[in-house]
């Protein structure tokens, strides 16, 4: 399925959402659009590193938000 992921940065205080990032994909399914939204939030030259996504299916159906744990955003990236 082609799923829209978008990564945002927040803000505490007001809850205030920052758009940093937008890629659209296919996944298989749900479970499988989660995990390459971690791995984009690793590897994706953003401006800043996202703290929260939300992924949406082809029509702009919201099926998944959520926060990222900060240990695994910010983890040292493999070396190539």
């Amino acid at each position: 399925m082609k799923i829209l992921i978008e990564f945002y940065r927040t803000r505490e205080a007001d809850d205030a959402h920052a758009l940093i990032g937008r890629e659209t994909v296919e996944a298989v399914d749900l479970d499988d659009a989660i995990e390459i939204a971690r791995l984009l939030a690793r590897t994706l030259n953003m401006p800043q590193r996202p703290d929260a996504m939300t992924i949406a299916d082809a029509n702009g159906a919201e099926l998944y938000s959520g926060a990222f744990a900060a240990q695994a955003v910010n983890e040292e990236r493999p070396a190539s």
